[in-house]
């Protein structure tokens, strides 16, 4: 064989070996015909042939004379933490979700992302409880309407109105939280194999969630008005996303907002590649004053909003919301009925519609982003006396991302906090390309203990060096 057609070979095994590790071909599935993929490879059929015969060799493929060739073995059950290469468990983001969730009263948590009990608003939460308790029994033991509590969605109808977003009722299906909007909206929109751009870095999870998918994820650096123009396009061209998930508002790590400009040239990209954008708008109310929106620009077209009330009222109280595009909600109210029997309990969401409703949550809101500001400003200074930079000052909400000393590894510094009784966020469980190293991601909200800071401090004093990298 010519090395010109080893290569060709080797290009149709690569080519099939991506499609199994990406979950495009699961086991026991057919492989494409011998001449339809030699069609699409470009190449001759006896290439194929060889390369179907190098896979079969290895036992990743088998013959079935008269039939074709299928993948080997049986369908395993899904491990995510084997869906991509293994994470030290300090950057993994389903350890670190983890490590937040089962905190035990006693531990200190800068690292997690939701406010502490005692800045919520509990009082109006308990009179929508009261409140609650006197309806009629239907309430308590029926299951809800197939979109969710009518109440709920006409109050966040209202909301997209004062952003000049133009939507019914009809057009917002409530879900049981926002990452089961996610979770839906993956279902709906995407294949295992495809493509999905992240910003880098971006919330954690949204990188745990796509897994599950088995998609590509692919990552855009993020910089303070945004994602970066120039590798946005590139990305759009070289890899043709099915997906953009991202945070508009404040963004998560980084607190960044999206600029006006920014937004516009986004959707001109997302138009013209004909990509779907997923706006996660969950903190929102956080903002002093609105910031552009992607889903009132563009009219929720090929923009879906989703949303939860987890960081401003009660994340136990579990409710999410999708916004999109009348046939697409039609096909998602389907599939959550498949999938769950219908949306988030109708006694969580009348709970939250109540406590909407309570003239005290403007005033919660008020209250709330002035405490914040505190919080940053206090945060911020006590951070930069221990030599820990914020990357930029955010307009609101409780995250600073922040830059580490010249040679400190957050890794290290969130295994040596973890013996200090210190729950952090090392920089890269956010980051796709492994490229933030040298930055970790500070909870405001959760650090006005001076215990945080003397932790830390120790925490700093015993963990590794090794040379910290740039986003």
């Amino acid at each position: 064989m010519t090395d010109e057609a080893g290569g060709r070979t080797g290009a149709v095994v690569t080519a099939i070996r991506r499609k199994l590790a990406g979950g495009a071909l699961m086991p026991g599935e057919r492989l494409p015909s011998i001449r339809g993929f030699a069609a699409t490879m470009g190449v001759s059929p006896s290439t194929v042939v060889e390369a179907y015969d190098r896979l079969a060799a290895e036992g990743l493929i088998r013959a079935r004379p008269g039939s074709g060739f299928y993948v080997s073995g049986a369908v395993s059950p899904l491990a995510l933490t084997e869906a991509e290469p293994r994470r030290e468990r300090a950057i993994d983001p389903l350890w670190v979700s983890r490590q937040s969730l089962d905190a035990g009263p006693d531990m200190l948590k800068p690292g997690c992302g939701w406010l502490p009990v005692e800045w919520m608003p509990n009082g109006a939460i308990r009179r929508a409880v009261r409140g609650l308790a006197r309806t009629g029994d239907a309430l308590l033991t029926e299951y809800g309407a197939a979109r969710g509590a009518l109440s709920l969605r006409r109050h966040l109808v209202r909301r997209f109105a004062g952003e000049g977003i133009d939507a019914s009722a009809d057009q917002v299906l409530l879900a049981a939280s926002g990452t089961q909007a996610i979770d839906l909206i993956g279902r709906f929109l995407l294949r295992p194999g495809d493509t999905v751009l992240v910003d880098d870095p971006c919330y954690f999870n949204f990188q745990a969630l796509l897994r599950v998918h088995a998609v590509r994820i692919v990552g855009v650096p993020y910089t303070p008005a945004g994602p970066d123009l120039t590798a946005f396009a590139a990305a759009l061209a070289e890899h043709r996303p099915r997906l953009y998930v991202t945070n508009s508002a404040l963004h998560n790590p980084t607190g960044a907002t999206l600029a006006p400009g920014t937004a516009h040239r986004l959707l001109t990209l997302a138009a013209a590649h004909d990509l779907t954008i997923v706006e996660d708008d969950i903190f929102a109310d956080l903002e002093p004053e609105p910031s552009p929106r992607l889903a009132a620009l563009d009219g929720l077209n090929r923009v879906i909003r989703i949303g939860s009330f987890s960081k401003t009222l009660s994340a136990s109280i579990r409710c999410g919301f999708i916004a999109a595009r009348p046939d697409w909600i039609e096909a998602l109210v389907d599939l959550q009925v498949a999938t769950s029997f219908g949306g988030p309990s109708p006694i969580a969401a009348e709970l939250i519609a109540g406590t909407l409703a309570d003239g005290s949550y403007r005033k919660h809101l008020d209250a709330l982003r002035r405490r914040l500001s505190r919080a940053r400003r206090e945060a911020g200074g006590r951070l930069k006396a221990l030599g820990i930079a914020p990357w930029i000052e955010p307009r609101g909400g409780f995250t600073l991302w922040c830059r580490l000393p010249e040679g400190c590894d957050a890794a290290a510094l969130a295994r040596a906090g973890l013996r200090e009784g210190l729950v952090l966020a090392p920089g890269n469980v956010f980051s796709v390309s492994q490229t933030a190293a040298g930055f970790m991601r500070f909870n405001v909200a959760q650090m006005t203990d001076p215990r945080v800071y003397e932790a830390l401090a120790r925490a700093m004093a015993g963990s590794e060096t090794p040379p910290a990298s740039s986003p």
